[in-house]
Formats: C-alpha cells, sequence, structure tokens
C-alpha cells in the first residue's frame, strides 16, 4: 500500500504531463538549432587544426554532442525547480503535512513520470538527428559498456533531480529563487559536458573536475559509452558518483527537514 501511493502519483504525473506534450516535441525539434551551430563550429575547429584533439575528431565529436542532446533528455528535470518552490511559496506543501506521503517520494516520481513522457515525445525528433549523422556514430561492441553506461546515467538522473530539489528548497528562506538556480545552472552546463567533452582539458583541470558533482551529471555516462572513461578510471568514477549520489539524498533530506521547521517556525 506504501507503494501504491507514488505508483498513483507517478500515473497522475503521466496524465499531466502529457498534456504538454507539443512543447516537449517542439523544444526537442528546435534543439536542433544549436546542435547545426556546434557542427559548424567543431568543423572550423578541426579544420584549422588539421588533426585531433585529446582522442577526439571531428567524428567523434559530433558523436559526443549527439549523445548529449539524448542524455540531456533523458535525465534532466523540466520545470520541477518553480514547480516545488511554487509548492512551498503558496503554501501547497501543508497538505503534505497532514498526509502520510513524503513530499521528496511524491516529487521523485512526478519527475520519473516527466521524464517518461518527455523522453517519449522527443523519441522521434532525436532519432532523425541521429540517422542523419548515423556515420560517426560508432556503438561499443562490449555488452558490459552499456550496462555500466546506463548504471551512470540513472544515477546521473537521481544526483540531477535531488541538486533540483535541495535548490527549491531555498523558497523556504527566499521569495525568488532564480538567481541560485541561475548560477548553479551555469555551473552545471560549463562543468558538465555541454559546452565541451570534459577530458579535453588540461590534465589538472580534469582531475579537479572528477571531484565535483557535475562531471557526473552528462560527461560520466557519456565518456564510458563513448570509451574515453575506461577500467580502472572508469570503477574509480562510478564509486565516485555513487558517493555524490548519496550526499545529494542526505542534502536533499536535511533542506527539507530544515526549511520545514523555518516554515512552521514562522507560521507558515
Amino acid at each position: 500500500m506504501h507503494l501504491q501511493k507514488y505508483v498513483s502519483v507517478f500515473n497522475l504525473g503521466l496524465q499531466n504531463t502529457f498534456v504538454y506534450r507539443w512543447n516537449y516535441f517542439l523544444r526537442a525539434l528546435f534543439g536542433v538549432i544549436p546542435l547545426a551551430g556546434t557542427v559548424f563550429l567543431w568543423r572550423a575547429i578541426f579544420r584549422e587544426s588539421g588533426g585531433g584533439m585529446r582522442g577526439y575528431d571531428y567524428g567523434s565529436m559530433i558523436y559526443y554532442y549527439l549523445l548529449t542532446i539524448l542524455v540531456s533528455n533523458l535525465v534532466t528535470p523540466t520545470e520541477d525547480e518553480w514547480q516545488i518552490a511554487a509548492d512551498i511559496r503558496e503554501g501547497q506543501i501543508n497538505s503534505f503535512l497532514t498526509k502520510p506521503v513524503n513530499y521528496l517520494g511524491y516529487r521523485l516520481s512526478i519527475f520519473l513520470s516527466g521524464r517518461l513522457v518527455y523522453t517519449a515525445v522527443t523519441v522521434l525528433p532525436i532519432a532523425l538527428i541521429f540517422v542523419y549523422f548515423r556515420r560517426y556514430i560508432v556503438l561499443p561492441s562490449d555488452p558490459l559498456v552499456y550496462l555500466f553506461a546506463f548504471l551512470s546515467l540513472l544515477m546521473s538522473a537521481f544526483i540531477q533531480f535531488f541538486l533540483t530539489y535541495s535548490l527549491s528548497m531555498m523558497a523556504f528562506w527566499i521569495l525568488e529563487i532564480s538567481t541560485i538556480v541561475f548560477i548553479v545552472y551555469s555551473f552545471e552546463y560549463f562543468l558538465g559536458g555541454q559546452m565541451f567533452p570534459l577530458d579535453i582539458m588540461p590534465p589538472v583541470v580534469q582531475e579537479v573536475m572528477k571531484w565535483l558533482p557535475f562531471y557526473y551529471e552528462l560527461f560520466c555516462p557519456i565518456g564510458i559509452f563513448q570509451g574515453h572513461i575506461h577500467g580502472a578510471e572508469m570503477w574509480q568514477a562510478l564509486a565516485i558518483q555513487s558517493g555524490w549520489l548519496l550526499l545529494m539524498w542526505g542534502a536533499a533530506n536535511l533542506m527539507w527537514k530544515r526549511g520545514l521547521g523555518h516554515y512552521q517556525a514562522v507560521g507558515g
């Protein structure tokens, strides 16, 4: 019965999210525009340099950006932070204080249902992009690579969700969280691998990045899938990613407890 509550929330989330299916479809479709700019940019860079760049050639670089589009659609929360902040600001969380429903579990169910609908709706335009650039796609030959990349992908999704949830809890103390959210997301964009593959950076910089959570939000599962992270380095990456997952989960629970205490203390 305890699990059934969250299954019901998941189903409700599916129905509510599906209402916005055309928004998701158009967002994925117009995601081709920055990809086109990226293709032209790296074509010019590789043409100018006349060769590869730290293990990447033009084809593998384009393949990397194709994978960033796919992984980002699979694991990145969409509007979750604003919805959670609105629940707090508008007093909607009061209903959760009198019901046997854990708010973190409730939001996690909504997140998972949203990712499922978003993936289902955007799979066609993303598939078309992959078909167009198919000559650059090189799939792993080792079945275990798929397993480890999928495991890293799952942890990436939960890390992003728990980080988003923790940021949203700031709404207990401040009225508008958009500035904090955009600052953190700027770090994610640069340090998570959306702007460029992190392993083209100098080795010293890479070593620092590997201890930050952003490294494991996007780059890690892609690096494992492409074979750039393998062997002992892969096991270390998965161990650190697991550690960040536990830390983010702990932070999410701590922020809720502290925020709720403040909310009740001021008569929310």
